[in-house]
């Protein structure tokens, strides 16, 4: 099984990269940086960056692709300072770098008969609104939508689509006192990749198996 992963240089990224390399499977990271052999350079927000990306991963058939890099750009910001400049870069990282990578692999996915997981957040959800975090809730809101409409479009292809919410978790972003660490979100996400079929594919679920509300 070949797996890419984007965002892997850290958090739940790099602990998904590690679970799946100490599984002994063929697993590749991108990070912005790229700063071991292992990973490749992609800057999901710069399309030209896809396209290289593209290019250096080959014409290897491609199992799995996991959409995590992501950004929360308004974290501790007042409604008064969220500018266009930082709606602009949550969207072009959270939303628009999900379609150009899925876009960019998509002859390496259908040669696979590969598989789709795209990293959301139950803040995604219309039924989970309790104020604040505008910008963050909006592109995950997007990509969710975004995410159910693939799923549609790439069943002929053999190629299933989940959307997940990987879980309140103690990376930069979650905070210290977030409910479980990332190698207890990496392992739950893994069994729900596994799971993933075309019978289930545009489900919403949380990292432990749970159906999420949209």
């Amino acid at each position: 099984m070949t797996t890419l992963i984007t965002g892997a240089n850290r958090g739940i990224g790099h602990a998904m990269f590690d679970a799946f390399r100490d599984k002994g499977e063929a697993v590749t990271g991108t990070h912005r940086d790229a700063p071991t052999t292992d990973m490749l350079r992609l800057d999901v927000a710069d399309p030209g960056s896809v396209s290289q990306m593209a290019k250096d991963f080959g014409d290897t058939p491609l199992d799995l692709l996991v959409c995590n890099a992501g950004v929360y750009v308004e974290k501790g910001l007042p409604l008064e300072d969220l500018t266009a400049d930082l709606w602009a870069q949550a969207m072009a990282v959270n939303v628009t770098g999900v379609f150009l990578t899925i876009q960019a692999l998509l002859p390496n996915l259908r040669a696979a008969g590969g598989k789709i997981a795209i990293i959301s957040s139950q803040m995604a959800s219309d039924t989970n609104a309790p104020g604040g975090s505008y910008i963050y809730r909006a592109s995950k809101a997007a990509v969710l939508n975004l995410g159910r409409n693939l799923a549609v479009d790439l069943k002929g292809d053999g190629i299933a689509v989940g959307i997940y919410h990987p879980g309140w978790v103690q990376t930069d972003m979650g905070g210290s006192s977030a409910a479980i660490t990332p190698v207890q979100a990496a392992n739950g996400l893994l069994d729900r990749f596994a799971d993933l079929s075309l019978d289930s594919t545009g489900c919403f679920k949380t990292w432990d198996g749970q159906d999420h509300a949209f």
